[in-house]
């Protein structure tokens, strides 16, 4: 049952998604952006963008969102400007007051911010608190079993989600689940103050993600095979790394980053 008291989900939401070559944002690009814009009593006004990534897309990344390295080249724009303008479209409406809504935000924030770099040589600044769905449902049903995907949470909290593994389907529905959770959850979530969700949802993703990190030793140290037993210890030393980067992660400039 819907919590009929207002939250901040009732007010203006920014939504953002990437769809990119793949998942390590070190070396991979981004191929199409959305960024949404929800006001109240207003049809939501949506800007894509598609970018040729400058380098090619694999094909297990081309069967999720649909584009090929040959549409991307022939039809996309210099991922130069395209980075740019997405920057600059979160910047003009991200603040204090409009959250921005993004599903597993630690990796398109990321990947954004690594693409600024690379382009520009400069830092992603984040405008205002960021709403992750995917942080926020660990956190509040953090026993529940089965997929934490973007699709399986729409399923689980009803809501629509036209177009998945599209950009802007997925920021639509991204935004949907954080109305949802807001209304679902008004104690923890869509009655707190937008600052104070943003500094829990840091500590949640943290608190998970070092636990995670004690799992992955604790398998380690119970494994017959001392390959496995490296193996898991590794994982797990890079798990316990990420545990204080929400909702993005900042690596080094390189001295040739920019224009590579």
């Amino acid at each position: 049952m819907i919590n009929s008291a207002a939250t901040w989900a009732d007010g203006s939401l920014l939504a953002f998604d990437l769809e990119t070559t793949g998942t390590d944002t070190a070396v991979d690009r981004v191929v199409t952006a959305t960024v949404v814009s929800i006001r109240p009593g207003r049809e939501p006004i949506t800007r894509t963008w598609l970018a040729d990534p400058g380098v090619e897309i694999p094909a297990e990344s081309t069967e999720i969102h649909g584009i090929s390295t040959e549409h991307a080249r022939q039809h996309g724009r210099p991922a130069v400007d395209v980075v740019a303008e997405v920057a600059a479209a979160l910047a003009e409406e991200w603040s204090p007051d409009t959250p921005l809504c993004v599903f597993n935000a630690v990796f398109d924030l990321s990947m954004l911010h690594a693409e600024l770099r690379r382009h520009h040589g400069r830092d992603l600044e984040l405008g205002g608190p960021v709403v992750d769905p995917l942080c926020i449902d660990r956190h509040v049903d953090r026993y529940r079993k089965g997929k934490r995907t973007l699709g399986a949470l729409c399923e689980h909290h009803r809501v629509r989600h036209d177009g998945a593994h599209t950009s802007t389907g997925d920021a639509l529905a991204a935004a949907r689940v954080a109305w949802r959770l807001a209304r679902d959850y008004p104690a923890e979530v869509g009655q707190v103050p937008l600052d104070v969700l943003h500094t829990r949802q840091i500590e949640w993703h943290r608190t998970r993600t070092l636990g995670f990190a004690d799992y992955l030793e604790r398998q380690g140290r119970r494994a017959a095979d001392p390959a496995e037993a490296a193996e898991l210890a590794r994982r797990a030393a890079g798990v316990r790394m990420e545990a204080d980067h929400w909702p993005l992660r900042t690596e080094p400039l390189p001295e040739t980053a920019v224009g590579a």
